[in-house]
């Protein structure tokens, strides 16, 4: 489904991606395991277009999609869900979903997705008037994924969804995803640093460290690999 090659990505003068190339298939959790400052964000915010490529390609269902803006990539199917969640803090819990629907016209289809959403995120419902600003940092995350499902995408990519979130809700949360890709044959893509539960989860993983990618397999085999073990799961 998405297609990376080659990418490369500069701030000033200093090269933060350079050269990565990744394969996301259709309808499989796909994860980026590295450490802080490895790549991994900026990889989304160059795929999602809010920050310009130096070069390489990307490609969503066989489509280059490399230069276009990001309402573009939003209409063809390719969802962000930024680390740090940016909510709209003063727009209600509604009103955020509402706006991950901005450039859907099918009512019927709109109202179906939020039901699901609220099954997803029973809480969202209960606080569905309340102000996102107000909400735990769970909460805040369950809502980012919700805004992001009324895009209806067909892929989704998630920066860090247990940044800052505490561990019994972490857990509900990634149930959640397996269950969006279950339910919905969505395809993600996961940035996470807790790489044993997002290995656990995904079925192939990609390990960057300074921009490069260092080699990618199988997520049952990395989560064995003694090298995953040794940098990200305390040996």
């Amino acid at each position: 489904m998405l297609e990376v090659r080659n990418l490369k990505v500069s701030y000033g003068q200093i090269e933060a991606l350079h050269g990565v190339s990744i394969s996301v298939e259709e309808g499989k959790i796909v994860t980026l395991i590295g450490a802080n400052g490895a790549g991994k964000t900026t990889l989304l915010r160059a795929l999602s277009g809010l920050i310009p490529v130096e070069a390489g390609e990307v490609e969503l269902h066989g489509e280059r999609i490399t230069k276009e803006k990001p309402h573009k990539r939003v209409a063809r199917g390719l969802a962000h869900v930024p680390e740090g969640r940016m909510v709209f803090a003063n727009l209600s819990i509604a009103e955020n979903l509402e706006m991950g629907a901005y450039l859907r016209k099918d009512k019927t289809a709109i109202a179906e997705d939020l039901d699901f959403v609220y099954e997803l995120f029973p809480r969202l419902k209960e606080r569905i008037s309340q102000l996102a600003g107000t909400l735990s940092g769970g909460e805040q995350q369950m809502l980012a994924i919700g805004r992001a499902l009324l895009s209806k995408p067909q892929c989704l990519m998630l920066d860090e969804p247990s940044l800052g979130i505490a561990p019994i809700l972490t857990r509900n949360i990634f149930d959640q995803i397996v269950e969006i890709n279950k339910q919905r044959g969505l395809t993600i893509l996961l940035v996470e640093q807790n790489v044993n539960l997002a290995l656990e989860i995904s079925s192939y993983g990609y390990v960057i460290e300074t921009g490069n990618l260092l080699f990618d397999g199988p997520a049952e085999e990395l989560r064995k690999d003694p090298r995953v073990l040794e940098a990200y799961m305390g040996g």
